[in-house]
This record gives C-alpha cells, structure tokens and sequence, in this order.
C-alpha cells in the first residue's frame, strides 16, 4: 500500500540479521515509515516455511516457528497504542492474536469500540496450526464482530465457523461490521455494506437480497503462487478505501491480487 495509503509499520523485530536486514533494506526501501518498529534484544524474528511442492495450488504444508518470537511478546503495556490508533485505518491480523496471549489482549484492546476510534480493518486469517487451543475459531469470531472492516475467505468461514451457505450465510454470522468482503478464490468476491440512511444515491447501490452487496468475478491469471493473495487482496481494497471509493473498491483486491500471483521475476524491484 505504500503508493497510496499510510506507510506506518508499528511491529517488534529481533536485533538479529534477519529482522533488523528486512526491517531496513527491505521493507523501508518500498517507502513504509518503520520509524514505530522497536527491536527486542532478546527475541528472533518469527518465520515460517512452506514445502515447495505445486506453488500455485493449496498442494503444501506450512511449518510454523513464531513460539518466542520478538512479536509473539507484543502486549498493550509495550506497543505504543497511540501510534497505532492515529493511523486513519488500522489493519489487524488474526494471526497476531494466535500468537501469545499478550498479543490476545492487545488484539482485543485495539478493537475496543471507543469515541474516536478510526476504523478498524480486520483479515481473519484463519491458521489452526498456530492456535494452542481449540477456542482459536471463537476468538477470531470474536474480533471480526468488533470490526468496522472484516475480510474473511469463504473457505476459512466454513474451516472455522462451519458456515458453508455462501457469502449470504457468512454476512448473517458476520452482521456487525460496516463492510465485510468475502474472498471466494477462483469465483471472485462478494462485498457487503451497511449503507447509513439518508446516503445519497447520485450511484445505484447494488441490492442482494435486501441487503446491499456486490460482486466481482476473479481476474484471469496464470497463476505461479498463491503465497501473499490474500493479503494482496486486502491491500488493494483498503488503498481504495483510503481514496474513499465507493462500491467499485471491490474490483482493485482482485487487480492487486493478480499482480501478487505473478512470476517472481516480474515483481518490480523498489
């Protein structure tokens, strides 16, 4: 998002070479402020890797090595609320809050409904092998609920909650954000919104059902990893959100989305 919205990075990074190189010539290099980027002297950087069988399908394992992580020691009494909170949309991950219960309770102090609040963008990136115990699915329903802005991919809706109706069926588990986009792969996306009574409609706002909604089918890619879509995705909604787009905000997670699920050798350098 760093051509178009807040280039903040608040996170917490080990002193080693692995997070403080990624920090400072990777991640700064595309233009991201990492000034709110504290390094704990104690803890690695969490990583995780993935088998390289098929990259392009779901044909993979993932291993997880986030236990003791720098970020994994995140809480509301070492992060910098504030910083976080100026931001115009703060976007929070459910994989933070798999990570400790320090990052729990900070995760939970973020979406905390208060005078002020910007609005809080949230991805429920549903990961069981990083859930300790079985209440993960619940706490993340737990948190998109307390969210302005929820993404969720249809299939993770149904691993998780055992929603399997369709978009309609995950917005009538989902009713309390503003917006929520539902990812449905290959089929596309389907965005819903509340819309505030007396909005002008100089635009015709789309209808499904009663409820108003749209849908975008995915663009066609020859697809060389699945690897960062989502959050690609995610990325290219919230650039247009920031742009206060209107229902046509929809079709730049997929534009976004694609240009993630190219060749690695045409990924432009900073």
């Amino acid at each position: 998002m760093t051509d178009t919205g807040p280039r903040d990075a608040p996170d917490v990074v080990d002193v080693f070479a692995l997070g403080e190189s990624m920090v400072t010539f990777l991640i700064a290099s595309y233009g991201v402020d990492t000034d709110a980027v504290r390094v704990d002297p104690d803890r690695p950087t969490g990583i995780y890797f993935r088998t390289a069988r098929d990259r392009a399908t779901d044909a993979h394992e993932v291993a997880y090595y986030r236990a003791g992580s720098a970020a994994s020691a995140m809480s509301v009494e070492n992060v910098d609320l504030e910083t976080v909170r100026a931001g115009r949309v703060p976007h929070l991950s459910g994989i933070t809050a798999a990570l400790s219960g320090g990052c729990l309770g900070l995760m939970r102090e973020l979406v905390v409904r208060r005078p002020g609040r910007p609005l809080v963008s949230f991805d429920v990136n549903h990961r069981p092998g990083l859930w300790r115990d079985t209440d993960g699915p619940g706490v993340l329903l737990e948190l998109a609920r307390a969210c302005d802005l929820v993404f969720v991919g249809a299939d993770e809706a149904e691993a998780a909650w055992g929603v399997a109706g369709g978009s309609e069926a995950i917005r009538a588990l989902l009713p309390e954000p503003r917006m929520l986009v539902v990812k449905q792969g290959a089929r596309g996306a389907t965005f819903f919104a509340h819309v505030p009574e007396g909005t002008p409609r100089a635009v015709p706002v789309p209808q499904r059902g009663g409820t108003p909604s749209a849908s975008v089918p995915a663009p066609h890619v020859d697809v060389a990893a699945a690897v960062g879509a989502g959050d690609a995705f995610a990325a290219g909604f919230l650039s247009a959100t920031l742009d206060d787009a209107g229902w046509e905000r929809l079709r730049l997670g997929p534009g976004w989305t694609q240009a993630a699920e190219r060749a690695e050798e045409e990924v432009p350098t900073p």
